[in-house]
């Protein structure tokens, strides 16, 4: 079933949100890596980063879309992660994940962040300004395709770490 692209209205995730959360990463993943993913996220005071947790809500307020960025290092020096991102398999192709996506980057940029950081299809996040993370100099602590790491400077005025990226723990990396 195939929705044409709209305008989706996003917002930062509430408390409310967390059970409507864990279920479109579930359903986007068709396992509950990414939803425990998030939920040990939330819970790690030094990766989570109030505000950089967005939903896409449908025009009747229920959550299709989530786009999470959270805290993690490139050589001591603090960067962001955006994972996951996810779309209830429904609502994919729709605009919702990249709605997501882009309310979290206007987000991180407005509280001055600067380096984000992707492990995605290189075929998707490009249409962000993502390009190979190699291009900066940084890396992934695992093995992985050149053209699957990417990052983003939000501000490419400023400098950014190079070095091997550090997740927080509930990477399991």
């Amino acid at each position: 079933m195939s929705h044409p692209t709209r305008a989706w209205s996003t917002r930062p995730e509430t408390s409310a949100d967390v059970t409507a959360i864990h279920a479109i990463n579930s359903a986007a993943f068709e396992r509950p890596a990414e939803a425990d993913l998030v939920d040990a996220l939330r819970a790690d005071t030094s990766a989570w980063i109030d505000g950089l947790s967005f939903v896409t809500e449908a025009e009747d307020g229920t959550l299709v879309g989530y786009a999470l960025f959270t805290r993690c290092h490139v050589d001591g020096h603090p960067a962001l992660a955006l994972a996951p991102c996810s779309v209830l398999p429904e609502f994919q192709g729709t605009g919702a994940g990249s709605a997501a996506i882009r309310a979290g980057l206007e987000s991180a940029r407005a509280l001055g962040e600067n380096l984000v950081l992707v492990l995605g299809h290189a075929d998707f996040y490009p249409r962000f300004g993502f390009t190979p993370a190699s291009g900066f100099g940084v890396r992934a602590p695992f093995e992985v395709p050149d053209e699957a790491m990417m990052a983003l400077s939000l501000d490419p005025s400023r400098a950014t770490p190079r070095g091997t990226i550090r997740y927080p723990d509930a990477f399991g990396v």
